[in-house]
């Protein structure tokens, strides 16, 4: 019998809390939905594709780095209201060092006095090796091309994991659970896999319990961020976003929420746009967990910040895991300026002529240059919408990218001269170089990842 087939499984209704959805999100919001939410879990998800890669390059430096770098100060905030409450925690705050993250979070327990508490660290996400061995077979997705073709050093690669192992720490009596890279649905289709004893094989019902978990991944943009358009789509209290909470039910049907006296709303266009958000094809949404069609979703408000979800259908999980591989691809060098007053935008043109002959001149050698006017095309381009009056101020801005990070450099000073040897200006330039972290992506087949549960009794 499986850990999801075992006896004596919940009956109640589930109460998971998003207490972030991003690597510098905000850090109060959690501690309020663990203290007052009535959680049964808080999850965190922390990390976009770039993230994982960015802290293996800081693990690189330090051996004890690479994990989240807010994670202290949440669990400062929230571990007293989850031991207190009985709250267990599910993230991927482990970025590139879950070892690191457990053994942290394991000194922050003793430090807050907190008792005994069990720490899970997953890992098994790191296929860097799998994929160095296999770089002429694996194929990248973005271009079709062997992964061997890629110019760069390649520095990390790492496999978005399902909910299956971390379905194994909570079994394992896990209170916090800290991974790598994962699905980022399947940290909260984990906690209803063990709560409900959900198959891992019944497709329509993690369908729908992914079909929840897409909604909140995301954090309080389903509670109103990011859809707020004053006039047009209102928000209340934007500065007070309170985050998300899913009321799960054993048969999928779920209701997501937010905290009473907390700001933003929940309603029903918000979450269609939530749901729809990052899709490809609403009828093929590819998880580690499982294939989901959205197209018969139904979401009904039921009351004020209450909407159900409910429907959705699910395919076999797929015989591949997506893996994101991150490489240096050289160095971008940056330099702005700004231009204010009458004939603004004629200096600034003067400034971008000027510098594209000094480029010429000192024979900076660039794979890519980018001129942006801040204000006026910076976004559309030639599609923008230019104003009818010439503009009174103007942001110059520069990036240059080079495989020679002293070209990268040379582009940046080159910006930086025109403070005194170009048109007149209203502002110091600013100017930084900073390494390219590229991501790619490939399939590895899933039965050369072997993802291993550790737990450490912490008192």
């Amino acid at each position: 019998m499986s850990q999801s087939e075992a006896p004596g499984m919940r009956q109640r209704t589930l109460r998971i809390g998003c207490g972030s959805s991003y690597a510098g999100d905000r850090v109060e919001p959690a501690v309020d939905l663990v203290a007052r939410g009535t959680l049964d879990y808080l999850v965190y998800e922390t990390l976009a594709e770039r993230t994982v890669a960015a802290a293996q390059l800081e693990r690189l430096k330090d051996p004890e780095a690479g994990f989240n770098e807010l994670m202290e100060a949440r669990f400062r905030g929230v571990l007293p209201h989850c031991k207190r409450n009985g709250t267990r925690i599910v993230t991927n705050m482990g970025a590139a060092n879950p070892r690191g993250a457990a053994r942290r979070t394991a000194q922050l327990i003793r430090e807050l006095g907190l008792g005994t508490m069990r720490v899970a660290t997953v890992l098994g996400d790191d296929v860097l090796e799998y994929c160095l061995r296999h770089a002429a077979t694996l194929r990248i997705m973005e271009t079709g091309q062997p992964l061997s073709t890629i110019e760069g050093e390649i520095v990390s690669a790492n496999a978005y994991l399902g909910a299956d192992p971390m379905v194994e720490a909570l079994a394992r009596g896990a209170d916090i659970v800290i991974t790598g890279r994962c699905g980022d649905c399947s940290l909260f289709l984990a906690p209803m896999m063990h709560e409900f004893g959900w198959r891992d094989d019944d497709w329509d019902t993690l369908a729908r319990g992914t079909s929840g978990a897409d909604m909140v991944e995301c954090g309080a943009n389903v509670s109103g961020a990011y859809y707020a358009d004053p006039g047009y789509k209102d928000v209340p209290d934007l500065a007070n976003l309170g985050y998300p909470i899913l009321e799960v039910e054993r048969d999928g049907t779920i209701i997501v929420t937010k905290l009473e006296g907390t700001g933003g709303v929940v309603n029903r266009a918000i979450c269609t746009e939530q749901l729809l958000y990052e899709i490809g094809d609403p009828a093929s949404y590819i998880t580690p967990d499982v294939i989901v069609d959205f197209t018969d979703v139904a979401l009904q408000e039921t009351g004020k910040d209450r909407v159900r979800i409910s429907g959705g259908r699910g395919r076999a999980r797929p015989a591949d895991l997506k893996v994101s591989i991150g490489v240096k691809e050289g160095w971008i060098g940056e330099g702005e300026l700004t231009f204010a007053g009458l004939g603004a935008l004629e200096r600034a043109r003067l400034a971008e002529h000027v510098a594209r002959e000094r480029l010429k001149i000192c024979g900076i050698q660039l794979d890519e240059l980018r001129v942006d006017y801040i204000g006026l095309n910076s976004l559309h381009g030639d599609a923008s919408l230019l104003p009818k009056e010439p503009p009174y101020e103007v942001r110059l801005r520069f990036a240059g990218r080079s495989r020679n990070r002293n070209d990268a450099t040379r582009l940046a000073n080159e910006v930086e001269t025109l403070v005194s040897k170009g048109p007149g200006m209203s502002s110091l330039p600013r100017k930084h170089v900073r390494e390219v972290l590229a991501i790619h992506s490939c399939l590895v087949p899933r039965s050369a990842i072997t993802p291993e549960v550790i737990i450490a009794e912490v008192a």
